[in-house]
């Protein structure tokens, strides 16, 4: 047996000279690097008492060194585990004790505090700085350039991803060799990438969309990306004349909009912007293709199956719309209670179908069941239609998810947080339009008689629990929260009482 999803990649690597990344700050790094380098970390990830299955849990910053990592796991058979950088320790306590990894690599800064919640949970400790250099590192420079691959087969993980619900705690995504590899194929096709392409990396790693979507791409495409640690939408234009392509979420182009240095001949050696991860707005759309000649090629996709649907290379990208299900990939929109299809144009829930779809949710048989027709669809949680074109058209979510910026967001755990608080009766917590984040975060709060708590004592209290992205940008205090007959708080009705707060904001 060979490794699926790193021979994919070998099968389409230049010579080991071509460059694959170049950083911002100047470093320059060759597929032929990437493969000594690689197996140098896999080797260091052995040496640690990794084996093939071992979870490998990883919150560091994006560096070179973090994605080498990511490919040193794969080559190890071992399960990536990529951790937003903004999480606690609250927050890392329970994905440590849940997926229980062997390794645990952190930022040095953050080891004094990161290695007791690592050890308690049985895993070991190693660093990895935003400078490249970490025990892991230090143990990687000692070891061969050469590397025997673990044996992995299709079926085998490759990555679990956490991922947010709206009730309860996160769930961990796991995603196969071939779930990876398979989406990664119809991409590059499907997208026109080849040898010749420089992509602008500017996004996250530790999120499917940087790491799975942008990385695995150019990987699969024997391409090179311009490897930016953070998005500076001034230094993004500025390499508009190196590059051919950008992934982005709307928050990118919303701010690259802003800049004055953002003219149709700045952008006339890109032939690539794509736009996902959050609805991308009609008007920013529409304002792009003025700016730059360039129509945003907007997709559709989740952490459980990477990407579904995509408008098209050739042809209308449509505004608004998400375009059409991937080659291999099978949608529908069925009725969100009995399962059963809808008719054309009509709004229902999506289910997908196809190599890309995850194995399940770690260690939860039954959620995994649950979210699964008999017929092998998924049931997304994502209401959406089809118009008599054929496009896909996402309508919102079907549950109270939150996508801010890209990140999903999930109510019940920032409630929850507020709920404890002195002087809080109760709260609800819901998205409302925002012209920069997508969706803003939002708490509706009701005190408890005679509390005079603020929003700057709620801010304060959740400040060291949750990520920051997950802090309300609102908080609004009322009497009481909207019910139905059976008591049940009514979001719906929040989200259009307040539907036009953010409306007066400025992205920036």
């Amino acid at each position: 047996m060979t490794n699926h999803l790193f021979d994919a990649f070998r099968a389409s690597m230049p010579a080991p000279g071509r460059v694959l990344m170049e950083t911002d700050d100047g470093r320059s790094i060759s597929y032929g690097e990437m493969l000594a380098r690689s197996a140098q970390f896999a080797h260091a990830l052995v040496a640690a008492g990794v084996q093939p299955d071992d979870r490998v849990a990883v919150q560091v910053e994006k560096t070179p060194e973090a994605m080498l990592l990511y490919l040193a796991c794969v080559r190890a058979g071992a399960v990536f585990l990529p951790l937003n950088t903004a999480y606690t320790l609250p927050e890392l306590d329970y994905f440590f004790r849940d997926a229980e990894p062997r390794l645990v690599v952190c930022d040095p800064e953050k080891a004094g505090e990161v290695e007791p919640l690592a050890a308690s949970a049985g895993a070991a400790t190693l660093t990895l700085g935003r400078d490249g250099r970490g025990t892991l590192t230090n143990r990687a420079n000692a070891q061969p350039k050469d590397f025997a691959d673990a044996a992995r087969g299709p079926d085998n993980l490759a990555a679990i991803l956490y991922t947010s619900g709206t009730t309860g705690r996160s769930k961990g995504a796991m995603l196969s060799h071939e779930n990876l590899a398979s989406n990664a194929r119809v991409l590059v096709e499907h997208w026109r990438f080849g040898a010749d392409d420089v992509l602008i990396h500017a996004l996250p790693i530790f999120h499917t969309h940087g790491l799975f979507v942008a990385t695995n791409v150019i990987l699969m495409a024997g391409a090179r990306m311009l490897f930016e640690q953070k998005f500076d939408p001034a230094r993004v234009i500025s390499l508009f004349p190196r590059a051919t392509a950008l992934m982005g979420v709307p928050t990118f182009y919303v701010r690259l909009l802003q800049q004055e240095g953002l003219t149709r001949d700045a952008a006339s050696h890109m032939r690539l912007f794509v736009s996902g991860s959050a609805p991308l707005l009609a008007e920013t759309h529409n304002a792009w293709c003025e700016r730059t000649g360039h129509a945003i090629l907007e997709r559709y996709g989740m952490t459980e199956t990477n990407m579904n649907t995509s408008n098209p290379y050739d042809g209308e990208r449509r505004a608004g719309t998400v375009g059409f299900p991937l080659p291999g990939v099978s949608l529908r929109i069925t009725d969100p209670e009995t399962g059963k299809p809808q008719a054309q144009g009509e709004i229902g829930m999506i289910e997908v179908k196809g190599p890309n779809v995850f194995v399940g949710y770690w260690r939860m048989p039954e959620k995994t069941k649950a979210e699964f027709r008999d017929d092998g669809f998924f049931i997304t949680g994502d209401l959406g239609l089809i118009d008599a074109d054929g496009y896909v058209h996402i309508a919102g979510r079907g549950k109270d998810l939150i996508i801010s910026g890209g990140y999903n967001v999930y109510p019940k755990e920032i409630e929850s947080e507020i709920d404890a608080l002195p002087g809080v009766s109760e709260s609800a917590v819901i998205g409302v339009a925002h012209p920069d984040f997508g969706e803003g975060v939002t708490a509706v709060v009701v005190r408890k008689p005679g509390s005079a708590i603020s929003t700057a004592d709620i801010a304060g209290a959740i400040a060291g629990r949750l990520a920051k992205y997950k802090h309300p940008k609102q908080v609004i205090f009322v009497d009481e929260l909207p019910r139905n007959t059976m008591g049940k708080v009514q979001k719906n009705v929040l989200r259009e009482a307040y539907r036009d707060i953010y409306a007066t904001v400025r992205a920036g």
